[in-house]
């Protein structure tokens, strides 16, 4: 039996590793090979400890209990909101890109709810943050990822695959990316827990009176060394 398993964990290794490498190579956006690679680190473990960490706030627990969904959102009514808002800075910010709110399941239970709350809130994170859609942006919200909620290992898998393309691609961005990480660690282990928070409730909620609210607002735009000042 231990023969077996032995043999079973380093074939897990290796294919986690493969489909690591192919992320790699492929494009920035590859969002397919994002969900390949995240169903692999999917383990029972690591999903127990994300619930286990989520529950040790309030907001956590509830969330976790109640299970929010974002439900329907209407990009273009949102997109007639005053233009300082989080509902207008959403939809702006998702049509510019070209997205539409991720299709998920009715149906969620406690151990499927953290990824799909995850998925439907991930672009809110990036208008909450001030993370752009650049390879900086998005390392700076996988660091904010990585620091409000640590167990997760697809962000840390996220920061590991782009530093990695950084070094072997872009290597002249290595200071600007690497000033992104921290930026994105320091602010999200200042900021109040964004995991659980009922978006959908906020739309009309001015962005600098919410940041402000969540302890971000201060933080940004401040480089690395200013911020760790700060802290």
């Amino acid at each position: 039996m231990g023969l077996v398993n032995n043999f079973k964990q380093k074939w897990d290794l290796l294919v986690i590793g493969y489909r690591f490498m192919q992320l790699v190579q492929a494009p920035y956006g590859d969002f397919a090979g994002v969900g390949r690679l995240s169903k692999l680190l999917k383990k029972p473990s690591s999903l127990r400890k994300v619930i286990e960490f989520i529950s040790r706030s309030q907001q956590g627990q509830k969330a976790l209990q109640e299970r929010p969904r974002l439900g329907k959102v209407d990009l273009q009514q949102l997109h007639q909101l005053p233009k300082n808002t989080l509902g207008y800075l959403y939809a702006d910010h998702m049509l510019k890109c070209g997205l539409t709110p991720p299709q998920t399941p009715e149906v969620i239970d406690e151990k499927s709810f953290p990824s799909i709350h995850l998925l439907e809130t991930h672009d809110i994170w990036h208008v909450v943050t001030n993370s752009d859609v650049t390879i900086a942006g998005e390392i700076q919200l996988e660091a904010f990822y990585v620091a409000q909620i640590y167990p997760y290992p697809l962000f840390l898998a996220l920061l590991a695959k782009n530093l990695l393309k950084t070094a072997i691609e872009d290597i002249e961005l290595s200071e600007q990316h690497m000033n992104a990480l921290v930026q994105g660690w320091l602010l999200g282990k200042q900021a109040k827990p964004l995991f659980g928070i009922q978006w959908n409730t906020l739309w009309e909620t001015p962005i600098d009176e919410l940041r402000t609210e969540l302890n971000i607002n201060q933080q940004i735009g401040k480089t690395p060394e200013k911020v760790a000042v700060a802290s």
